[in-house]
Formats: structure tokens, sequence, C-alpha cells
């Protein structure tokens, strides 16, 4: 499996979820099926199918989070900021814009566009990374091909 990339914050919530679906989620879905199994028929108990099909989410979920927690690598510096690396804010202006977007380069993981933290694995972080302020870069999104150009890594 390859390596995840996480910041000890990202680390440490995944943690967080991967502790509470072993400990609280499973015991919630337990009870849920106890009380499914004492409502009849189990053939056609809706409440029943429903807590199966959420065992096995959480257990899945679960799985999952051990495999990425024990194959993370753990980014605790931000890296020198001479160029892009996981770990470390870029300052980007796209090419025929006014306008400068700042993102941090996380590991897929934790990666939320929404808060400004963008997967080193994504077309704009994989472009982005190991170049330096100055640096023109291609991006080759989905929705077709666009130019940025770094401004500032720190």
């Amino acid at each position: 499996m390859p390596t995840s990339f996480l910041t000890r914050e990202g680390f440490e919530k995944l943690q967080e979820e991967l502790e509470y679906l072993r400990t609280q989620r499973r015991q919630e879905i337990a009870q849920r099926l106890h009380e499914a199994m004492e409502g009849g028929e189990l053939i056609e108990n809706a409440e029943y199918e429903a807590a199966k099909n959420e065992q096995a989410f959480v257990e899945g979920r679960i799985k999952e989070l051990e495999i990425l927690l024990a194959t993370a690598r753990i980014v605790d510096e931000i890296p020198a900021a001479d160029s892009v690396q996981v770990g470390c804010r870029v300052t980007i202006q796209e090419e025929g814009s006014d306008t400068q977007e700042t993102y941090s380069i996380v590991g897929a993981a934790e990666a939320d566009p929404s808060e400004g933290k963008i997967s080193n694995e994504s077309p704009l972080g994989k472009a982005l990374l190991n170049h330096k302020p100055g640096d023109k870069v291609q991006v080759d999104a989905p929705a077709g091909s666009f130019w940025v150009t770094i401004v500032k890594v720190e």
C-alpha cells in the first residue's frame, strides 16, 4: 500500500475517529441490532437490515483507518520554503486572473478544499510539487489544462 502523508493534526484527528468507531459507534450499532432482533421476524425487519448495513460500513471504515494510520508518514516539520512540498502553504495566481489563492498541501486523507487543504495527489497539488516561487506551472485537470504562477511558498 502506498504511503499516505498526514500532518500531526490530521493523524490525531483520524486516530480520534478510529477510537470513536471502535468504542461508541460499535456499541450503538450493537444496541440497534439487539433491539431490531427483539422486533420479530428478521427476514422482513428493515431496521435490522439497516443496522447490519451500517455495521458493515463502520467495520470497513475501521479497517481503512487502521491501514491508513499504520502506513502513514507524518509530516511534523514544515519543509524548507524553497519549493512546494507536502506540509507547506503555497500561494498561486491563475493565468489571466488578478486573484491569488493560498492552499496547504496535505495528504489525500485530510484534503478538504473548502478549508484550503488540497491533496498532493490532486491535479493541482501534483503539478505544484517541487516547484519554486516564480515558476509557471501547467495543471492538467479533468476540466482542462490551465497555468498558474507560484507566488509564495511557506
